[in-house]
């Protein structure tokens, strides 16, 4: 009988499996990393929809693939397999890329939304963990779309000057802030991750109506990119809600991004969580997700491609194509 190592006894074959590595390995192999384990799933668990634990510390079950493209977004880098996430986030998403069009966004490049099963990735977020986050590149989808080498290649591009800061008023336009203020529109989303200065930007200009301001959260690295984040969603009772911004934002708490504080290398770096973090870290109930069978079938929420956009697949489940590119490098996550 072969001992039961990691490549003969996968953990996600059962939990039996599981608690006999527990028993006969020393500690390393028995916990391994939970980006690892994570990492590894290729298609979601098979069971109802619910996100358990934290944006930065949990995992999810009964997740669909957004398609790799629709009449109004396409999915970017889809070699990393990260297109994954709870039904009402690919809901949300779909509903956005279709509104965006009514601001004069012409379709949505969606970046990292979750790995098929959650739990921390093998390379960037600290969070996107539970289904409930996603990435939106903040440049429109050009017309006819891109080829599926380009999705893999082609770079998000800052919103700001060079070396700088702050907007770059060459590229700002009034769609910037209408996807901005669409999204967060929806009741579902929470939160939306902006660099400081955009967050800048939309203080100094936003007319009117400014009480949406509240969603829109400064963070680091985000020049390139928009992130969203919906709130935890009913069936899942072990998911836990994040604390919710009151105020507009645009106070004092946004002039310290704006100090030398916020950029300085840390005295002391640690590891990020996300790469020392052991199955043990997780709720319990994510050795459950990583036990489950894969799911199947078709997505909830499945748009055909606009006639002459190409063939790529529309069912969510259809395998990510390979891909013959370097993948590329992470961002940091600070912490996100």
């Amino acid at each position: 009988m072969p001992s039961l190592t990691m490549p003969v006894c996968r953990l996600a074959a059962t939990l039996a499996c599981a608690a006999a590595i527990v028993s006969t390995q020393p500690a390393a192999a028995g916990d391994p990393l939970a980006k690892i384990a994570f990492g590894a799933e290729k298609l979601p668990a098979a069971g109802p929809a619910q996100s358990i634990g934290f944006y930065s510390k949990g995992c999810f079950e009964g997740g669909v693939g957004l398609p790799l493209e629709g009449p109004h977004w396409e999915v970017m880098r889809p070699s990393r397999n990260r297109r994954w996430g709870h039904p009402t986030l690919i809901r949300v998403l779909e509903r956005l890329a279709r509104d965006g069009t009514k601001v004069g966004w012409n379709g949505l490049l969606i970046g990292d939304i979750s790995q098929p099963r959650g739990g921390p990735m093998t390379t960037g977020h600290a969070s996107h963990q539970i289904g409930l986050d996603a990435d939106i590149w903040f440049t429109p989808m050009p017309e006819g779309g891109y080829t599926p080498q380009q999705r893999e290649t082609v770079s998000a591009v800052s919103v700001l000057k060079p070396n700088s800061l702050h907007v770059d008023d060459r590229r700002w336009t009034p769609a910037y802030e209408g996807i901005l203020k669409m999204a967060a529109s929806y009741p579902e989303i929470e939160r939306i991750l902006v660099h400081p200065g955009v967050k800048e930007k939309l203080c100094d200009t936003v007319k009117g109506d400014r009480s949406w301001l509240r969603k829109i959260r400064p963070f680091w690295g985000h020049d390139d990119h928009f992130h969203i984040r919906i709130g935890c969603q009913p069936g899942s009772p072990l998911c836990k809600e994040q604390w919710q911004p009151k105020d507009e934002g645009c106070d004092k708490s946004l002039a310290w991004w704006f100090t030398e504080e916020p950029w300085r290398p840390a005295k002391n770096p640690q590891p990020k969580a996300r790469d020392i973090m052991r199955l043990s870290a997780l709720p319990k109930a994510c050795l459950s997700v990583l036990a489950a069978p894969a799911e199947s079938g078709t997505a909830l929420a499945v748009s055909a491609p606009a006639e002459g956009r190409g063939t790529l697949p529309v069912n969510a489940f259809a395998p990510t194509p390979p891909a013959d590119v370097p993948l590329p490098q992470p961002r940091p996550d600070h912490g996100q």
